[in-house]
């Protein structure tokens, strides 16, 4: 069980740095998670973050989409990592 956890916080770590190279999706996810920079790089490996990382994604399918393709991953394996992380 805690390798499952530790492959949902490592995705969610790889989707996070996805999210911050975009120059669109990085101030949307602090725009609607109200993290600011600061905050956000102290607190990358918070499952609290993570999740809320995840999250994001799931709020909006073309960005679900988009980063599962990036990741080349399946869009459920971000849905079920969020689930992993208890987000």
């Amino acid at each position: 069980m805690k390798s499952a956890r530790l492959d949902a916080e490592t995705l969610a770590l790889r989707a996070l740095a996805w999210i911050v190279g975009d120059p669109s999706m990085g101030p949307r996810l602090l725009a609607l998670t109200g993290l600011d920079v600061p905050t956000l790089r102290t607190r990358a490996a918070d499952p609290d973050v993570l999740g809320a990382t995840l999250a994001f994604l799931e709020g909006h399918e073309a960005s679900l989409l988009a980063a599962a393709e990036a990741l080349d991953v399946r869009p459920q394996e971000l849905v079920a990592a969020r689930a992993a992380l208890g987000a």
